[in-house]
């Protein structure tokens, strides 16, 4: 705990409050309140630009008693995060270790929140927080100091844009090139295919990377409505046109579905954690997954030359699709993890079997 710390609050758009005392920097901020139900990982996940906009409340007890890493680079990577910079908006918690005990921690998450100027709060109720969320829905909400401040919802803007690199860069050698479409791409799918000795050529989320030569194609992750990303979808669908082996993944789930012609839509309060259980279709094979989305694929909608190829065992929601006779296929959850289960890191095998012919 931190002695003598800045109350602060938060207050969501039905009017309920929530009381908090500050750990990270104490300025007033705005966005959508969503949980996270992983007990490990809070770097990898403030760092994941999927969240960006939303104000992230973790459902585990105990936040920060492993400190934070030091920005090392690997492969022009931040090794231990899986992007430049924290992504949200702002962090509730219900308990904080400001002391960190951990053999790789170089500074605590305190240090850390307000060197990047993010907002935290610790002593939530976040529970009760979650329960409300699980019951209404994610709500827009903002966290408040001194100043006063507006609700502002991040999805009406087109937070793609705002994550994704502003020109192409290439990573690794190998006779294999893999174009990333950054939607806000994790660091670990980048790591994920260099390992493999696959050279990676990241492209800005409005690149037409159909003029690009390539062996594959990957949508990555990436933040708020798909539908904002209409740029993105015209190239799917013209790189379909070609036949190019395409893997969508979380957003790039999504953004494929689009390209088709099928639907999105919200989901009530989306998938946030590390345990989230996968059927793959037709079969009674189930892997656990690790999720941060708040939009799903209506697979309802889907042409008939396409499949759903994964489903949500929770709650029968699309986790998957696939064509049924080119290379085209797409995953809701995350096979790269960081953090989380690595049940369906074979993806990236399968994907290149596909390339390779085999």
């Amino acid at each position: 705990m931190i002695k003598e710390s800045l109350k602060g609050k938060l207050i969501l758009e039905d009017g309920s409050v929530f009381y908090g005392s500050s750990f990270g920097s104490p300025q007033s901020s705005p966005g959508e309140v969503v949980f996270n139900t992983g007990m490990v990982g809070y770097p990898e996940t403030l760092t994941d630009p999927s969240y960006q906009g939303q104000i992230l409340c973790l459902t585990y007890p105990l936040i920060g008693n492993y400190g934070i890493p030091p920005e090392s680079i690997e492969h022009g990577l931040k090794k231990y995060f899986e992007s430049s910079s924290i992504h949200i908006q702002g962090l509730l918690i219900s308990d904080y270790c400001e002391k960190p005990n951990h053999w790789n921690a170089n500074k605590n998450l305190s240090q850390w929140l307000k060197e990047s100027k993010i907002p935290a709060l610790y002593g939530i109720d976040t529970r009760e927080l979650t329960k409300k969320l699980r019951e209404n829905g994610s709500m827009l909400g903002r966290i408040e100091f001194d100043k006063k401040i507006n609700f502002s919802d991040p999805n009406t803007r087109n937070l793609v844009a705002e994550v994704s690199i502003p020109k192409k860069q290439l990573y690794g050698k190998g006779k294999t090139r893999i174009i990333i479409v950054d939607c806000g791409v994790k660091n670990n799918i980048i790591r994920s295919l260099l390992k493999r000795n696959i050279e990676v050529l990241r492209v800005p989320w409005d690149y037409n990377f159909t003029k690009e030569r390539c062996d594959g194609i990957i949508v990555s992750n990436g933040p708020g409505d798909p539908k904002q990303a209409k740029i993105t979808i015209q190239h799917i669908q013209q790189s379909m046109e070609k036949e190019i082996p395409l893997f969508g993944i979380c957003l790039g789930n999504q953004l494929l579905a689009l390209a088709t012609g099928a639907d999105t839509y919200k989901l009530k309060y989306g998938h946030r954690g590390q345990n989230q259980p996968c059927i793959l279709k037709n079969t009674k094979r189930c892997v656990i997954t690790s999720q941060n989305h708040g939009y799903a694929v209506n697979a309802k909608t889907l042409p008939r030359q396409w499949e759903e190829w994964f489903v949500n065992a929770n709650d029968k929601t699309n986790e998957g699709i696939r064509h049924k006779t080119k290379p085209f296929f797409s995953v809701q959850f995350h096979p790269e993890a960081t953090p989380g289960p690595v049940d369906t890191d074979f993806l990236f095998d399968e994907f290149l079997k596909i390339i390779e012919g085999g």
